[in-house]
């Protein structure tokens, strides 16, 4: 385990901390108001953004420890190391002393500090808020650490250990094999099948798009976001400011006309502002950026639980395959990250 290190000058270690965390296991710990140490396993983690460096977990809302969490304000997430899957047990039980035999660390707010962890990110809740039956914390990286040790990884139904893999070694899958795995999927309308059926790609992207943004429109709702202003809302906070002309090539196939208008509302609303010195340019105002982390940081939850469902291996070939066909359909794409 690396020295803790200060937030404002590694950015690209805190990255690579990041990085340590694969669909894993983790234990979020606090200090009570009362003094006593609390902690629980959770496996909703997840990170928010690099500048400001915010990440998030989720706490049940009928969790006994829930008020505990909501009234303190610092707290330090662990991602465990894979020789840690019994520490990950005793932190998920209750009634039992979790931090006995531990020799805990000290942390920012009096946290304590789990040793033997892949990483620790030592935080300051920025904003709480209510998604569901859960509360998501959302926190400011204040502090972190990482180290070599592989993540513990939990994956169909029991803990697994993530190791790194030479892909000049991965054997490519027969066609037999594809073939066979697709065969699996069967249309429900069969006298649709052949032709336009439920395995048609334009359906299952559509569909799928459509059920995974309506989890997020609520959120949009509370903030008074109409669609468009949040993709632009969304946009600006890639980079630190877009002119129009930038922000019109990124959102080109998303928004066309419409993306001027969502420009000019949220201006009107105070969120976005035009840029000192250049009037093509626009920045988030203090207040955009608020609305846009909060949205962003639900949003981020959802993701979280959904591939969560799906499993540690399908969640990035999945973000994989998406990215491929992109390129494919779209290669023309501007990436306003890029």
């Amino acid at each position: 385990m690396s020295a803790a290190q200060d937030i404002k000058h590694d950015a690209a270690e805190f990255r690579k901390a990041l990085g340590s965390f694969a669909t894993g296991v983790t234990i979020v710990t606090t200090r009570a108001p009362d003094g006593q140490a609390l902690g629980l396993t959770v496996n909703s983690f997840n990170s928010v953004s690099l500048a400001p460096p915010l990440v998030l977990w989720s706490l049940a809302n009928n969790s006994r420890n829930l008020a505990a969490f909501q009234s303190t304000e610092h707290w330090a997430v662990h991602v465990l190391a894979a020789h840690q899957d019994v520490l990950s047990g005793r932190f998920a039980r209750a009634g039992e002393d979790k931090f006995a035999g531990i020799d805990c660390e000290i942390g920012l707010g009096d946290v304590p500090l789990l040793p033997g962890c892949s990483a620790r990110f030592e935080c300051r809740t920025t904003f709480q808020y209510e998604g569901g039956d859960h509360t998501i914390f959302v926190g400011e990286v204040l502090r972190f650490d990482c180290g070599d040790a592989p993540p513990l990884v939990f994956h169909g139904g029991r803990y697994a250990h993530a190791t790194k893999r030479d892909s000049s070694n991965v054997v490519p899958r027969s066609a037999e094999a594809t073939k066979r795995d697709s065969s699996n999927v069967v249309p429900r309308s069969a006298e649709v099948s052949g032709s336009f059926s439920e395995d048609f790609l334009g359906y299952l992207l559509g569909r799928a798009h459509f059920r995974f943004y309506a989890r997020i429109r609520p959120l949009l709702a509370q903030e008074q976001l109409s669609d468009e202003q949040f993709f632009v809302l969304s946009a600006l906070t890639l980079r630190r400011s877009v002119s129009v002309a930038s922000l019109g090539q990124g959102l080109a196939g998303i928004l066309e006309a419409e993306a001027q208008d969502a420009l000019a509302s949220l201006v009107q609303r105070g969120l976005v502002q035009p840029l000192a010195g250049d009037a093509s340019a626009y920045e988030l105002a203090t207040s955009g950026a608020a609305c846009a982390l909060r949205v962003i940081s639900a949003a981020k939850a959802v993701e979280s639980e959904v591939l969560e469902k799906l499993g540690v291996a399908d969640s990035p070939a999945l973000k994989l395959l998406l990215g491929r066909l992109l390129t494919v359909i779209d290669p023309d794409a501007v990436k306003l990250w890029g």
